[in-house]
């Protein structure tokens, strides 16, 4: 199993999730949006395991850059926003191998710890 959280510092849900593998021993990496951001390729996979590209933007943002987010046509435009600033992701993101999940989803990564 290689888990990867990506996340924001001062997300709860984020903090849950990192608590979860914890709890568990399961050996996982963290990485801060704010700080590091997505490769494409991670964003790419994120989305199309995540079921789409709208489950992958954070609708609580308020920031300007999140207001904009909802005026841009195109997805690629989109994917491109989302590359520039990584807090405009829903965290967590946890990822493991090609499987990832968007958000506080500990049943989905209940099955995960069973595979």
């Amino acid at each position: 199993m290689n888990i990867q959280i990506f996340g924001k510092a001062k997300c709860f849900d984020t903090k849950k999730a990192e608590r979860f593998f914890k709890e568990r021993g399961i050996k996982y990496q963290y990485i801060d949006l704010k700080q590091k951001g997505m490769s494409k390729g991670e964003l790419e996979s994120v989305i199309s395991a995540a079921g789409g590209l709208d489950a992958v933007i954070d609708d609580k943002n308020k920031s300007q850059d999140a207001v904009l987010l909802k005026y841009l046509s195109s997805d690629d435009a989109k994917k491109e926003k989302l590359l520039e600033n990584g807090t405009l992701i829903k965290t967590p993101v946890v990822r493991n191998g090609r499987k990832a999940a968007v958000g506080y989803k500990p049943d989905v990564w209940e099955k995960w710890t069973k595979e």
